[in-house]
C-alpha cells in the first residue's frame, strides 16, 4: 500500500508519476542524491538510482524500493511496462525541454505529459509538515538562534558587513549545522535599506541599523530568520521606524490560524506600516513557507489568496526601506496549529542596542 504522501500526487488521472528534481525526490524519499528517479504507480513506488548511490540509498530509504539503475532506456521503459503503464506524468517546473523530449522518445508506447497540476500537488503536500520535519525545522533553528546571540557580542564599529556573514555561517557550520539555508544577508548603515543587500567590506559606524537574515540547514530542513539591532546611540526616526514594523510582525501573528488567508495575513502587517505613514517603503510579501526549501508554499502577499491550514510553517518578515537611510526588518517562523499557531523562533526581537 502507497503511503499518504506517494498516493497524494496520484489524484490525477495518471498511472505513473516520475519525480526527477533533486529537491522532490528528497521531499518522499529522506535520501539526497544528485541524480536518480523516483516513479510512483497505483500500485508500487520505486526509488532508482546508479552505482554510486545504490547501497546508501538500500540502507537508509524506507519509504519505497530502491533500485539500481543503468539507463532510462534499461531500467525504467522494462518497469513500465511491466506495470502496464501507458499514461505518465512528469514535474513540469523542473524538467528541461531536452529532458521531456528524451523521455517521449525513449518512452515509446506511453503518452509522456508534463502536467503543472503534479507540481501543484507536490507543492501542496510539501506545505503541510510531519511532527518530523517540524522537528528538523526546529532544529536548523535553535543553531541559527545560537548564532545570534554569539554575533551580538560580535558587532561593533569597525567590523565589515562581510565580517559578520562569515562570523554568522562559521559558527552555525561550527555548531551543527549541514549548510546554509541561503547567502547570508548582513547589512549595516545606509546599505540596510536594501532587502536583499550583499554584504560588503563597509564598516559598521556608531548609529547604524544592523539587519542580519540567515539560516540553517538541518538534515535537508531549512531555517529563516532576521533581526535588526542598532550600534550606539538611536535616532527618533530609527526607533519609530523599529517599533512600527514589530507592531506589524505582531499584527500578522495574531492573525494567524487555519482558514485565514495569505492576503489576510499580509494585511495585518501592511495596515500597520500604511498607517505609520510607510505603506510605500515596504515593497516585498510578509512571509512564505519553508521547508526542504527557503521558500515554499503557502505565501503571506497580497497576491495570495490560499489558506492556512495545519501543518503549515511560514515566516512573518515585514519591514521598512527608507532609501540612503536605513532599513528595518524582523522574522520569525511560526507552525500553524489546529487551534493558532505556534512560534518557532525563540530569539529576542525588542530592538537591541550594542
Amino acid at each position: 500500500m502507497l503511503s499518504s504522501k506517494f498516493s497524494s500526487i496520484l489524484k490525477t488521472d495518471a498511472e505513473a508519476v516520475i519525480i526527477s528534481s533533486e529537491v522532490n525526490r528528497f521531499y518522499f524519499t529522506r535520501f539526497a542524491a544528485s541524480d536518480g528517479f523516483l516513479v510512483i504507480t497505483k500500485s508500487d513506488s520505486v526509488f532508482f538510482t546508479d552505482s554510486r548511490y545504490i547501497e546508501a540509498a538500500q540502507n537508509k530509504v524506507t519509504a519505497c524500493r530502491c533500485e539500481l539503475f543503468n539507463s532510462m532506456k534499461d531500467t525504467l521503459v522494462p518497469y513500465l511496462s511491466k506495470m502496464g503503464v501507458k499514461t505518465v506524468y512528469t514535474e513540469s517546473d523542473n524538467l528541461t525541454v531536452s529532458m521531456y523530449e528524451a523521455y517521449k522518445e525513449i518512452f515509446e508506447g506511453c503518452e509522456v505529459i508534463a502536467l503543472p497540476e503534479v507540481e501543484t500537488l507536490i507543492g501542496e503536500s510539501r506545505s503541510v509538515k510531519s511532527e518530523y520535519e517540524v522537528g528538523e525545522v526546529v532544529k536548523a533553528q535553535r543553531i541559527a538562534e545560537e548564532a545570534f546571540n554569539h554575533i551580538l557580542s560580535y558587532i561593533k564599529p569597525g567590523v565589515t558587513d562581510k565580517d559578520i556573514a562569515l562570523e554568522l555561517e562559521y559558527f552555525m557550520l561550527r555548531n551543527g549545522a549541514d549548510g546554509l539555508s541561503f547567502e547570508t544577508i548582513a547589512v549595516s548603515g545606509k546599505n540596510s535599506s536594501m532587502p536583499h543587500g550583499v554584504p560588503t567590506l563597509k564598516k559598521v559606524e556608531a548609529g547604524d541599523f544592523v539587519t542580519m537574515d540567515y539560516g540553517a540547514l538541518v538534515n535537508g530542513y531549512h531555517s529563516d530568520m532576521t533581526r535588526t539591532v542598532a550600534v550606539g546611540k538611536v535616532s527618533d526616526e530609527q526607533k519609530k521606524v523599529y517599533d512600527t514594523v514589530l507592531k506589524a510582525q505582531l499584527a500578522s501573528i495574531d492573525v494567524l490560524r487555519p482558514g485565514i488567508t495569505g492576503v489576510e495575513a499580509d494585511k495585518a502587517a501592511r495596515d500597520v506600516i500604511a498607517n505609520a505613514g510607510y505603506g510605500e517603503y515596504f515593497g516585498h510579501g510578509t512571509g512564505h513557507g519553508v521547508g526542504v526549501e527557503i521558500h515554499e508554499l503557502p505565501n503571506l502577499s497580497p497576491r495570495s489568496p490560499a489558506t492556512l491550514c495545519e501543518g503549515n510553517i511560514v515566516t512573518i518578515e515585514p519591514g521598512i526601506y527608507l532609501p540612503g537611510k536605513f532599513g528595518v526588518r524582523i522574522e520569525d517562523m511560526a507552525l500553524i496549529t489546529k487551534d493558532g499557531k505556534r512560534l518557532l523562533t525563540e530569539a529576542p526581537k525588542e530592538l537591541i542596542v550594542l
